[in-house]
C-alpha cells in the first residue's frame, strides 16, 4: 500500500507539503530519541536553513536503512532566526493520520543526501512496511550498552524498559565528565539500587557528592555521562558491591586524576 491510499490528505495536497527524512548530524537516531521522549516537535523546529518553505511538513523519522517512522503531518505557522543564526519554526500538528503516528514504518529507498524533499517527486516510492500495536517507546539499550548523556538519562529514566532494568540491580557504574576526561566511580545498593542512584543525579546532578556538588549543576548537565561498569542481584550482600567499587577506583585509577576523594 502506498503511503496517499493510508493517508488520502497527501496527495490531495502534495504540492504544499515537504517531506522532512529526519536524521541527526552527528547521531542518526537523534530524531528517533527525540520522538520517544517526547521531544520530537521541539527537535524538527530548529533548523539551520529555511527547509520548510511549504504550508506542511510530512514528518519522517529514520528508523533502519530505507525505513521511516511516520511522526505526524505538520502546518508550518511561522519561523524567526535566532541569536545563533539558525531558523526556529513554529508549527502545529495536524488532526489528520494521527493514529498512525509513531506506530507506522514506511519504507523509502533515500540513497541521497537531501532530507527535505517535495512531496509530489517522492510519494509514490513511499510504501507501507507496517503498522504496529502500539507506539514505539525507548527501550532499555542493555546493562553492557548505557553510555547516556545527563539529558538522555533524564529522558528515559522513568520509561517501562529503563526502570524494570535499574529497579532490582545493585551495581558499580561510571560517570565521566567529557570535558576534561576525568571519571567518578560509583555504586548502588541497599534499597536504593542502581535506579534510586541514577534518579538523585537526574534530580540534583550530585547525589550528595559534595565535590559533584561543587561543579553545579548546568556544568553536569552539560558534560556528564553515565554508564554501568558491572551489575549485581538484588540479594548480593553489600559488602561485595563496596568492595568492586573500591576495585574499580584503583583500577581507574579515579582518586588520583578522577573525582573520588575517598
Amino acid at each position: 500500500m502506498n503511503i496517499k491510499d493510508l493517508i488520502p490528505f497527501l496527495e490531495e495536497n502534495k504540492k504544499e507539503i515537504k517531506i522532512h527524512c529526519a536524521t541527526g548530524s552527528t547521531d542518526v537516531y537523534a530524531p528517533k530519541k527525540s520522538f520517544m521522549n517526547g521531544k520530537f516537535k521541539e527537535w524538527q523546529e530548529e533548523q539551520n536553513q529555511k527547509n520548510f518553505e511549504r504550508k506542511y511538513i510530512l514528518s519522517l523519522i529514520f528508523w533502519d536503512k530505507d525505513e521511516w517512522l511516520f511522526a505526524g503531518i505538520y502546518e508550518s505557522l511561522n519561523v524567526k532566526q535566532n541569536d545563533n543564526g539558525r531558523f526556529v519554526y513554529e508549527t502545529k500538528l495536524l488532526d489528520v493520520a494521527n493514529e498512525f503516528i509513531g506506530r507506522t514504518v514506511f519504507k523509502f529507498k533515500k540513497d541521497f543526501r537531501n532530507s527535505y524533499l517535495c512531496l509530489e517527486n517522492h510519494i509514490e516510492n513511499i510504501n507501507l512496511l507496517e503498522i504496529k500495536k502500539e507506539v514505539v517507546k525507548p527501550m532499555f539499550p542493555g546493562y553492557d550498552n548505557v553510555n547516556v548523556s545527563w539529558q538522555d538519562l533524564s529522558d528515559n529514566i522513568e520509561s517501562d524498559s529503563w526502570r524494570t532494568a535499574l529497579e532490582n540491580q545493585k551495581g558499580v557504574y561510571l560517570i565521566t565528565d567529557k570535558s576534561n576526561g576525568k571519571h567518578y566511580v560509583g555504586s548502588a545498593y541497599g534499597q536504593d539500587m542502581i535506579l534510586g542512584r541514577w534518579r538523585n543525579y537526574v534530580q540534583n546532578g550530585h547525589g550528595g557528592n559534595k565535590d559533584l556538588k561543587a561543579l553545579g549543576f548546568d556544568y553536569i548537565k552539560e558534560n556528564f555521562q553515565y554508564s554501568i561498569l558491572e551489575i549485581f542481584k538484588s540479594t548480593t550482600d553489600d559488602n561485595t558491591i563496596i568492595d568492586r567499587e573500591s576495585w574499580w577506583k584503583e583500577v581507574l585509577m579515579t582518586r588520583d586524576f578522577g573525582y573520588n576523594k575517598n
